[in-house]
């Protein structure tokens, strides 16, 4: 609808103002504040019958071209005078791609599928979803890496770097040949020529994901802020597990004879998830995959016998691969076949109770505050939303006081009394909403500060773990089609919150998705995430990518 140009009096001034019938009463507003200088909340604009309210519809004053209307407040005493920008705007036309790219609301770069390479595609994007290992790969120095001698086409985790790097500087699809060949060189398996046709064989996304963490495990270090300190293996230290196993005979026999069992400690880089007939739900993949059985010469009994190993975790990392054991080879196709089983995972998942008793110690006392300070958002949040329909009048019935109540004011207001002494006895007093929800957030601010300080110590120092136990789904592989050799792969990455220019601080997320096919990128909502469970051809992940939830620090904000 076309805008109507009408002129607004304010002390003795004439503004000519252009309303988009659209609009509503606050962005009117705001435009008399860029004008005037008067707060939005000190105005008070006189129409015929009545005033502008914030959130009435413009077109219902029906606005004639030319029409005057009249203003009247004054600026506050904190008020700011209104001045021009100190830096020139840039508009995205007059940007450089680059530029473009980083703008709040850009589509992130799609890559280009060279044959097959789906498999690689997907996986690609879903590890770009780490802002930890992008920061990482740009401090990348090759020369310390124990790569000497060898030529950059080679060196994996540079291709990456430069990659990454590059995606961040577009929009438009990227095409990954350098990083491919590299790839390909490295691990000759992803070079092999299709069986039916011409150009390269399918590839397994879980197989390449590997292969990359691999040698990002080998080759990208980080260390800490300290100069003296030592280096770590990125991978290690954000993406890698610790369990705590035991290996012990099925056999009494053994056990009477004096067998004892066998205690060990080792690394893990994903949980698996093991799919059989009885498996509906990530956890009992993930419990499957802590139990397994094993045979073994016992010395005791002097021949082989069956042992099952038990396994805990004791330490998690901030950032959980979970793979779907979906593929499994069939003799008689000579093909990786698909488990078609629907299996559904959560958005936020908890892993304490596969924890060993040290770690699970640790892990719940944070883990059930962090549940409680949601509950007190959830209930803060909820008492605001009352009030604001309260005041609007709408559920009055609903709401304690309201008009299917009585009010409690009514009670409590009660003239000033006389006492037999002769004292005044005073009525009850009043807290205004500002006050009750000032209250209820400083409250909230010290459950945040408690929060931080039942982090364990030992947790606190290891900024590459998790510290509560729970963690955020962040990105899905997902696989189409009956076997690992074929189909189609493609990613979901979940949006992240775009940083504040004037505070810095992350802006809260949307909870919407990147969905990555190929070089087609498009924007999803959670509800396409929930339909990745499997149960048939169509697209079922294969892959999770979960992250730690952030913890308030000791000032109780969350970065």
């Amino acid at each position: 609808m076309a805008t109507i140009p009408i002129v607004v009096k304010h002390q003795g001034n004439k503004y000519n103002i252009e309303v988009d019938p659209d609009s509503t009463g606050d962005v009117f507003k705001y435009q008399l504040y860029s004008l005037t200088g008067v707060e939005p909340e000190r105005q008070k604009i006189l129409v015929k019958g009545g005033q502008v309210k914030d959130d009435v519809q413009m077109s219902t004053f029906d606005f004639k071209s030319g029409q005057s209307i009249m203003m009247l407040g004054t600026p506050g005493k904190d008020a700011k005078e209104i001045s021009r920008p100190k830096e020139k705007i840039k508009f995205v036309e007059d940007m450089t791609e680059a530029e473009a790219a980083q703008q709040e609301g850009a589509t992130p770069a799609g890559l280009t599928n060279l044959g097959n390479t789906c498999y690689l595609n997907s996986t690609l994007q879903t590890l770009r979803a780490i802002p930890e290992l992008q920061n990482a790969l740009v401090k990348y120095d090759p020369q310390s890496a124990s790569t000497a001698g060898v030529i950059p086409q080679l060196d994996l985790t540079r291709q990456l770097r430069d990659l990454y790097k590059y995606m961040s500087e577009t929009q438009e699809a990227f095409v990954p040949h350098a990083f491919l060949t590299s790839l390909r060189t490295a691990f000759p398996q992803f070079a092999e020529r299709s069986r039916t046709g011409q150009g390269y064989a399918q590839q397994d996304a879980e197989e390449a994901w590997s292969q990359i963490v691999t040698q990002l495990r080998q080759k990208l270090h980080v260390k800490e802020n300290a100069p003296e300190s030592p280096q770590d293996s990125f991978i290690d230290r954000y993406m890698s597990g610790e369990f705590t196993s035991e290996l012990e005979c099925d056999e009494p026999a053994a056990k009477e004879g004096g067998e004892k069992p066998i205690a060990s400690k080792e690394t893990f880089l994903k949980l698996n998830c093991h799919i059989d007939g009885t498996t509906n739900h990530l956890r009992d993949g993930i419990a499957n995959g802590l139990s397994e059985k094993l045979e073994k010469r016992s010395e005791i009994l002097g021949r082989d016998a069956v042992y099952t190993k038990t396994s805990k975790i004791s330490r998690l990392p901030k950032y959980l691969t979970v793979h779907f054991v979906r593929f499994f080879w069939k003799r008689e196709t000579q093909k990786k076949a698909k488990i078609m089983r629907k299996v559904t995972f959560p958005h936020e998942l908890d892993l304490v109770e596969f924890c060993d008793d040290k770690l699970k110690g640790m892990l719940v006392p944070v883990r059930d505050k962090v549940r409680e300070v949601r509950k007190d958002e959830e209930d803060i949040e909820r008492a605001r939303k009352r009030r604001k329909r309260n005041a609007a009048g709408e559920d009055a019935d609903d709401i304690p006081g309201g008009k299917g109540a009585k009010s409690d004011k009514k009670d409590d207001a009660k003239k000033p009394s006389t006492s037999a002494d002769g004292d005044v006895e005073m009525g009850e007093t009043y807290k205004t909403d500002a006050e009750i929800d000032a209250e209820r957030d400083a409250a909230l601010l010290e459950a945040k500060k408690e929060l931080h300080a039942l982090i364990n110590p030992d947790l606190a120092k290891d900024d590459g773990a998790n510290q509560s136990g729970l963690y955020e789904l962040r990105g899905v592989v997902t696989h189409q089609g009956a076997s690992a050799d074929s189909g189609h792969y493609t990613a979901y990455v979940k949006k992240t919150a775009p940083t504040d220019v004037k505070t810095g601080k992350r802006k809260d997320e949307d909870g919407k998705w990147w969905w990555f096919n190929d070089d087609k990128v498009s924007e999803v909502t959670s509800d396409k995430i929930e339909a990745l469970a499997g149960g048939g051809e169509s697209h079922s992940a294969l892959i999770l990518l979960y992250r730690a939830i952030p913890l308030p620090s000791s000032e109780g904000t969350i970065e």
